[in-house]
């Protein structure tokens, strides 16, 4: 079923959601900001999941490290999935620390079969654990290893066929590797499979020129609305959330983009698309 368009639900306008119920279809929140017992934060989540459905997205599974899995974070985890019934748990494709300590940080996967082998086999542990397939999403990345024997987007679509895991597709962060890595992005947005997209993400970036950073401070730009509006034609009726994690402006123009987002989606789905 196709969910929607979704807002990142941020604390500067949890109030504001309850006051004024926002025209949006579903809220995601960061999974680890509601690990914990009780407070406001539960509190507030507790009231808009009685309105909305929510998504948990979360930044510390490290599903790529070399360290065991966290069945501790993974027990949390699960408590909160069956206490808030989300549309969808997701993470990233990414590693985020190794021998215990967290970077804070999702550091870029070396692109290999060992690395292939490595990720479907925990994923399907983490999947059978929540008894659930996951989402996981592809990052910005702004280094590349020398070891890598194939594109990013032939990695992840391994990793998906291969685990059954779902891909949270950032469309963002396709032209942002696209321009530090220098390929083109309809590349690997057609090359990624139908089946297992199920969630977009699209945010803001800050152009250094030599090179661009996933910072999710700033607008949507136009290059990335435009190659928005050609993966919505690709990948269909898939859900689409607008992030923004630091200069986050009054909800209303949040809802703005949401606008244009559906806006792209009709004229899609109207056959206005050239």
């Amino acid at each position: 079923m196709f969910a929607g368009f979704g807002i990142g639900l941020r604390p500067n306008f949890y109030q504001e959601v309850l006051d004024t119920n926002p025209a949006v279809d579903w809220f995601e929140i960061i999974t680890e900001d509601f690990l914990i017992e009780g407070g406001p934060a539960l509190y507030y989540l507790e009231r808009i999941r009685q309105n909305y459905p929510i998504a948990m997205h979360g930044v510390s599974m490290s599903i790529g490290s070399c360290d065991e899995l966290d069945y501790g974070y993974l027990k949390r985890l699960k408590a909160l999935v069956d206490r808030f019934e989300p549309l969808s748990v997701s993470d990233h494709f990414c590693w985020t620390g190794i021998n215990g300590v967290n970077l804070h940080d999702l550091m870029p996967l070396p692109y290999t079969q060992e690395c292939i082998n490595h990720l479907v086999g925990r994923i399907q542990r983490v999947q059978e654990f929540l008894d659930r397939p996951i989402l996981l999403e592809n990052v910005s990345s702004y280094i590349s290893y020398n070891s890598s024997q194939m594109t990013e987007w032939e990695f992840i679509s391994h990793v998906a066929k291969q685990s059954g895991c779902n891909i949270l597709l950032d469309i963002n962060n396709i032209f942002i590797n696209s321009v530090n890595h220098n390929f083109n992005p309809e590349t690997y947005l057609f090359n990624i499979p139908k089946a297992h997209v199920q969630q977009f993400h699209l945010a803001g970036h800050d152009n250094c020129v030599t090179h661009i950073i996933d910072t999710h401070d700033d607008e949507i730009t136009q290059t990335v609305w435009d190659l928005y509006e050609k993966a919505v034609k690709h990948y269909g009726d898939v859900a689409t959330l607008i992030e923004r994690d630091a200069n986050i402006p009054p909800l209303n123009e949040l809802i703005d983009e949401v606008r244009k987002a559906k806006c792209i989606h009709g004229r899609v789905n109207s056959g206005l698309f050239a």
